[in-house]
């Protein structure tokens, strides 16, 4: 008797597995009534269903909430997006095999916007920081050491260096500052050495030197040169 009450109890308890299990494929991949994605959707790169291309839930057509997207052959998800059905703007992150942060920023229209964040390899901290405007890089610009010291920063106007642009040394002394207009060379310009010592000045005029430069050596005029 208490063995056909256990083997009872066991058939009982797979059949419930087995129907939660088939109930639970059947309701992936469905949709609406307009023949929309509606619901939980993953989605394979092969009819085996080995590789995952993406998983997330539709709403009536809509990405809902968070999506996970994988490069084929990868068991690890390389980009995470959330999605707001009332809002065209998508939050993103894009990550290593790892599941560390590459980089992260928002998206519209799949073009990137405003301020993105990248990341130094295997470490947590900021290694640059730039602007978007419809895809296209359009305002300030940095980028880090990994000590956190500031190696760079510039300003783009529609995808060009635009304004002032400085290079900074490991210990935030200015190497190099100098201006842009339209992605070139325009403008006074200033070159120091490691120590932050004056090496020369001028200026640029459509990516070339125009007038006089000026050379120095132990902080002192060496050379006077006209272009």
């Amino acid at each position: 008797m208490d063995y056909y009450f256990k083997h009872s109890v066991l058939i009982f308890f797979f059949g419930l597995f087995l129907t939660t299990y088939v109930y639970s494929q059947s309701v992936l991949n469905t949709h609406d009534d307009q023949g929309n994605r509606h619901g939980k959707w993953i989605e394979h790169y092969d009819q085996n269903n080995e590789y995952i291309k993406f998983e997330g839930e539709f709403f009536h057509g809509k990405e809902k909430g968070v999506f996970r997207f994988y490069q084929e052959g990868l068991q690890q998800p390389t980009a995470v997006m959330v999605f707001d059905p009332e809002s065209d703007t998508v939050s993103a992150k894009y990550l290593s095999q790892s599941g560390k942060t590459i980089s992260e920023g928002q998206i519209v229209d799949k073009k990137r916007v405003g301020s993105w964040s990248y990341y130094h390899k295997n470490l947590d901290k900021i290694m640059m920081t730039e602007s978007y405007k419809d895809g296209t890089l359009h305002g300030p610009k940095k980028v880090y050491y990994e000590n956190g010291v500031l190696a760079e920063e510039a300003g783009f106007v529609n995808g060009e260096l635009h304004g002032s642009r400085k290079l900074y040394s490991v210990k935030g002394v200015v190497l190099e500052d100098l201006m842009y207009e339209h992605g070139e060379l325009h403008g006074p310009a200033k070159f120091y050495n490691g120590k932050g010592e004056l090496m020369s000045e001028g200026s640029y005029k459509n990516n070339k030197h125009h007038g006089t430069w000026r050379y120095y050596e132990n902080g002192k005029l060496k050379q006077e040169k006209e272009y």
